[in-house]
């Protein structure tokens, strides 16, 4: 058998996340074109890539419907000025889809299959809530294969505080005010602009440019947090402050094997080293990051304190404190997401691994001291995913 295809992430750029709904900046703007929009961009900042050696184009969207339909990764690369050529696919893992696009593609380069590729996830949240027109077995509830709560997020979030009861919401709403605070430091630091492309507007006002995430609430206190909402029970613990709001948004990726990144003058941000999905019960969906690491850092022959980065997609904060929890690791850890996350950005779901991403490729480049980083996430009907990945920037050197 062949010897593993070295895969790598050469870069990745995504659209400014909007508020879904009638009042979200992408109200009038389509699924589709948001994403074609990112990977135009990511073409532009990487002019020597040549469009017909581009193997494969793989785009997730939960809600496959209208703007979202129609084979994405196909559609998307003709629309998006790709050769007639290079074929596409649409792929579903709901909030791991663009993760799963990266790893379903990265493993096709590891195979031999692809050269180059482009990978990526697109959410409109606004036009396609979650489970719009979806018809789910009735033998799931008749024969009791889960409970109805499973296919409410916010109830799964309710569900790990009832199991864990030291995850107070208390300690959710301080990881939620500190994700905004962080975002905000890491806008005012420049760090976050760079990776986004400026997408065209049409509004009741006439036209404009979104630049930046819509969905950060800078000025958020412990006290405003203390008297939001708790929609999915009475008393409950889940609040908008909490949690991650619903989202429009697009990114997209290029990965490559690192043979064909040299001869192109590609440089590689990050080498995967291993993923890995697994599956919980769909009650506590937010518990699937603790085994699809612990599975990704045992086939990467790595423990948890190997790695040096982590991005933890924030769909909720009880869920990151339960994975922190697991794993003995601080909640002010700051090795964990450093920049923030989706409490403050927003998650839209297939559209996020991608994000996680991003964000780790930039961290790696500002930390030469750090080996090894980790992207993961919950999955709506009780997964999760992680992907292990190495700095190519590393010099073995403490900071």
């Amino acid at each position: 058998m062949a010897e593993r295809t070295e895969v790598v992430f050469v870069d990745g750029v995504r659209t400014p996340f909007g508020r879904a709904g009638e009042k979200g900046m992408y109200w009038n703007t389509r699924a589709d074109d948001l994403v074609v929009k990112a990977i135009i961009g990511l073409l532009e900042r990487n002019p020597s890539v040549p469009k017909d050696r581009i193997d494969e184009v793989a785009i997730a969207a939960t809600t496959q419907q209208g703007d979202q339909g129609l084979t994405l990764g196909r559609t998307a690369a003709l629309l998006a000025g790709l050769p007639k050529s290079v074929p596409g696919f649409a792929i579903d893992r709901m909030c791991a889809g663009a993760m799963t696009s990266v790893t379903t593609l990265g493993s096709g380069i590891g195979f031999g299959a692809y050269d180059l590729v482009i990978a990526g996830g697109v959410e409109h949240m606004g036009r396609h809530p979650m489970g719009l027109d979806a018809d789910p077995n009735p033998r799931f509830l008749s024969e009791r294969l889960v409970s109805p709560d499973a296919l409410n997020m916010g109830n799964t979030a309710e569900r790990i505080h009832d199991r864990f009861p030291h995850l107070t919401k208390e300690r959710a709403d301080r990881f939620g005010l500190r994700s905004q605070q962080k975002v905000a430091a890491a806008y005012a630091a420049g760090q976050i602009q760079p990776d986004l492309v400026s997408v065209a507007l049409r509004t009741d006002a006439g036209w404009g440019l979104a630049t930046q995430d819509e969905g950060m609430r800078p000025e958020t206190t412990m006290e405003g947090l203390a008297g939001l909402k708790t929609p999915f029970r009475p008393h409950g613990r889940i609040t908008a402050g909490n949690a991650s709001p619903l989202t429009d948004g697009a990114t997209a990726s290029l990965l490559a094997s690192a043979e064909t990144a040299k001869e192109l003058g590609l440089r590689a941000k990050m080498r995967m080293v291993s993923f890995a999905f697994a599956g919980v019960e769909p009650e506590i969906m937010g518990l699937g990051p603790v085994p699809s690491t612990e599975k990704a850092l045992r086939k990467a022959g790595l423990s948890i304190t190997d790695i040096g980065l982590f991005e933890l997609n924030e769909a909720f904060a009880v869920q990151v404190l339960s994975f922190l929890d697991h794993f003995g690791i601080d909640d002010d850890d700051p090795r964990v997401n450093p920049w923030g996350g989706a409490i403050a950005i927003g998650h839209p779901l297939a559209a996020s691994g991608v994000r996680l991403m991003i964000q780790l490729a930039r961290q790696f480049e500002q930390h030469p001291e750090v080996r090894y980083g980790l992207t993961a996430m919950c999955v709506g009907l009780g997964q999760g995913g992680t992907v292990i990945w190495e700095n190519p920037n590393y010099t073995g050197k403490k900071k």
